[in-house]
């Protein structure tokens, strides 16, 4: 049986050469087996960082971690790089951006699915094969036999990321993180793609962590939601209890900026303005209060620490949206 992911006080710097740049401020959360959260914020947050030292995908970086990242019990960012590529595939496996950089272009596309089958399960190359062919029916990918035999270049965008994501399930892992799985796919192929990671969520008995810019992609896949901001967690609720109640002023202004067919032709979509604080410089008081169209004072000068609002919603605000004080 799975086990509960569980992150805790997890933080990310990386020396750069105008200063450390703070990727990821003091993140905790937890994920359930079977469950589904969505990370979600501009680029620039640090989602995509956060993804990744959990996985520990940072630990042969310059990164510096500290923190708590376990699964069952045990504490990632301790393994070494032989144990954690052990898990990495059977245990936790990741769907990037763009197919076209992590695909091997001068590699059949049957070889790319099966390798995972021969070098983590110890099957053999007739068996990894057949599980290949398996693979591409379940990402939905017609006459796979034929798909096996071709080279990356010579699919499709949205056949690429069906690819990666065939490659991603081959070993049945627990956790399947998705960053940006539909980055430079049309909006039909993007439906198509993220229907199919939650199917295969579903159908596999999965956790899911995506990580997407869009709260509108996020509403439909996941069962809770956290939003990022400056490298850190500014709210997080199950996503129905978030989009019921926002608290957080910057989750009600993604909420603005998304477009509706009830917008009208020719008027300028809300934007955010003003752009994320400088990574590298130390931050007084609320990352968003140069931006939020609330902020007073005590929001410049003092940081907000995460608050308790009861059903599972916490927010990191001194003045929560729909909440009288």
């Amino acid at each position: 049986m799975s086990e509960p992911l569980r992150v805790s006080k997890l933080d990310v710097r990386f020396d750069t050469a105008r200063g450390v740049l703070h990727a990821v401020k003091d993140v905790s959360f937890d994920l359930e087996p079977g469950e589904s959260l969505g990370i979600v914020g501009e680029s620039g947050s640090g989602k995509t960082v956060l993804s990744r030292a959990t996985m520990g995908l940072l630990t042969m970086s310059t990164a510096k971690i500290s923190g708590s990242v376990k699964l069952n019990d045990v504490e990632i960012t301790q393994l070494s790089r032989a144990d954690l590529r052990s898990k990495w595939g059977t245990e936790m496996a990741i769907v990037f951006q763009d197919p076209m950089t992590a695909l091997n272009p001068v590699r059949r596309i049957g070889d790319q699915i099966a390798e995972g089958p021969r070098v983590r399960l110890g099957m053999s190359k007739k068996d990894a094969k057949q599980r290949a062919i398996e693979l591409l029916k379940m990402v939905q990918i017609a006459e796979p036999e034929k798909v096996l035999k071709k080279f990356p270049l010579q699919l499709s965008g949205g056949m690429r990321q069906r690819v990666m994501i065939a490659i991603a399930i081959a070993c049945s892992p627990k956790i399947l993180f998705a960053d940006e799985p539909t980055t430079a796919l049309d909006v039909t192929v993007q439906a198509q793609i993220l229907g199919l990671i939650s199917s295969l969520r579903k159908q596999l008995n999965m956790s899911l962590i995506l990580v997407t810019h869009d709260l509108g992609v996020a509403a439909g896949h996941t069962d809770k939601i956290a939003v990022m901001y400056a490298g850190e967690i500014v709210e997080v609720a199950p996503t129905k209890e978030l989009f019921s109640n926002v608290r957080m002023p910057y989750t009600e202004a993604l909420l603005n900026s998304i477009p509706r067919i009830s917008n009208e032709c020719g008027v300028r979509l809300p934007v955010i303005e003003g752009r994320l604080p400088d990574p590298t410089l130390p931050q007084n008081g609320c990352g968003f209060s140069v931006r939020c169209k609330y902020a007073t004072e005590k929001c410049h000068t003092e940081r907000p620490q995460l608050v308790d609002g009861g059903n599972g919603h916490m927010y990191r605000c001194f003045f929560p949206l729909g909440v009288n004080k």
